[in-house]
């Protein structure tokens, strides 16, 4: 049998991560360093593997249920070859340092076992409870493999260059930026998207570091209030703008 098809053949690497093409993640295990990955991300495998469900502590669980911010995700074990994919998406693996990445949830495909995940809070310009967004930050020496939808665009920050990303844009970020949260509206009326522009929310980093951002958003809801469990509304997952769009989607 003959087919252009043949051509889409294995990357040889000694890597742990290796990127097989721009839309899937390789991964090797040696049978002594897990990896955790996004439920139902693995698309086949290699030698023996095990593939068990990973349940997070009663801290996590009490910090997703109130956020709609945490990582739903599987541990990988044994020795062999696996392979993760979502939807197509772009895949990017990045070595996690002691500067720690603050990224959103919804774009974690896989990270290694010995990193640290806490859910976080970016406050909001204004200061009224309730507003903001949650990100998830990651710490300790590792990797994480990020996706996005299409190629991204890696924005440096520097403090004589700060950086505004819109809110459903942004992917992830270096956690040692300071970064805050706004609206592009009027002052006269922060209630309101600014005109008809469709521009809604953003976040603000300040600092040195990066931050990358995907060509790709979901519109936030556009008669959202301010104060009205905002954290909630703009966030990522099931209780934020993605997670509202698929709702309504179904209804």
């Amino acid at each position: 049998m003959q087919s252009p098809l043949f051509s889409y053949t294995e990357q040889q690497s000694q890597d742990r991560y290796t990127v097989q093409n721009p839309q899937l993640l390789r991964v090797s295990l040696t049978g002594h360093d897990d990896v955790l990955a996004r439920k139902g991300a693995m698309v086949a495998y290699q030698g023996l593997m095990e593939f068990d469900g990973e349940y997070g502590t009663n801290g996590q669980r009490r910090a997703r249920a109130n956020t709609g911010e945490g990582l739903d995700l599987m541990r990988c074990s044994g020795q062999g070859t696996v392979y993760f994919a979502n939807l197509a998406q772009y895949v990017h693996v990045v070595d996690v340092d002691h500067d720690g990445l603050t990224v959103d949830s919804a774009y974690v495909l896989a990270l290694d076992s010995t990193l640290n995940t806490e859910v976080i809070a970016v406050d909001s310009q204004y200061g009224i409870s309730g507003t903001g967004k949650y990100q998830l930050n990651i710490s300790g020496r590792g990797k994480v493999a990020l996706m996005t939808s299409g190629q991204p665009l890696m924005i440096q920050v520097t403090p004589e260059k700060y950086v505004n990303a819109d809110a459903d844009a942004i992917v992830a970020w270096s956690s040692s930026l300071r970064v805050q949260m706004q609206a592009q509206t009027h002052s006269s009326n922060v209630r309101r998207r600014r005109g008809n522009t469709g521009e809604g929310w953003e976040l603000s980093f300040l600092g040195q570091g990066f931050a990358l951002v995907q060509p790709s958003e979901v519109m936030p809801p556009q008669h959202a209030e301010i104060g009205q469990g905002a954290a909630a509304q703009f966030g990522v997952g099931q209780h934020g703008a993605h997670g509202q769009n698929q709702n309504n989607a179904w209804n």
